[in-house]
């Protein structure tokens, strides 16, 4: 009697337990940060991938150019997916595409590069993340579009795509 006590709470425990399970993989429930809109980019210097030189971020921020930043490892499948669309853009002579290499080994990020392309004007190493939280990314890859002001007015989460790619080509148009 004891055993058939113990058993049926057993299976009413995993019943009840497997219910909750499967009614909360039908809860999406995904964090997205606010939208950025007109937000200053912050001020940091970061030393170049190929160079080692340590180069400040404003520098690189062009004032007749439509300033891109995208934030990308070797390890992410995303940026591998997003890389063509990059490629496209690096072309562009409007658009001055920049590179940040987030928690990357130095040799991934170069064979990576050299495997499928480099379309960065330059790559800044972001070694423990921190530039690129403080940016406002939580994860790669990410990509900031920065005005003359050095204000950031676009932001896209996750691998761009052909659709993204339009929009930005739409803008860098705009831009000249």
């Amino acid at each position: 009697m004891k055993k058939k006590f113990v058993l049926v709470l057993l299976l009413i425990f995993f019943s009840i337990t497997f219910i909750i399970l499967y009614s909360s993989l039908h809860k999406v429930e995904i964090y997205i940060p606010e939208k950025i809109t007109n937000k200053s980019t912050i001020k940091f210097s970061a030393k170049d991938l190929f160079s080692n030189k340590e180069i400040d971020f404003n520098s690189l921020v062009k004032n007749d150019k439509l300033t891109i930043i995208n934030i990308w490892a070797s390890w992410c499948q995303p940026c591998r997916d997003e890389h063509p669309f990059l490629m496209k853009l690096g072309d562009d002579k409007n658009i001055n595409l920049i590179g940040i290499s987030y928690k990357d080994n130095i040799k991934n990020s170069k064979k990576f590069l050299n495997d499928f392309g480099n379309p960065f004007s330059n790559i800044l190493i972001d070694k423990n993340g921190l530039i690129s939280i403080n940016i406002g990314a939580y994860g790669v890859p990410e990509t900031y579009i920065i005005n003359a002001d050095k204000k950031i007015f676009k932001k896209y989460i996750g691998p761009l795509k052909e659709k993204n790619y339009l929009e930005i080509m739409s803008l860098s148009n705009e831009n000249n």
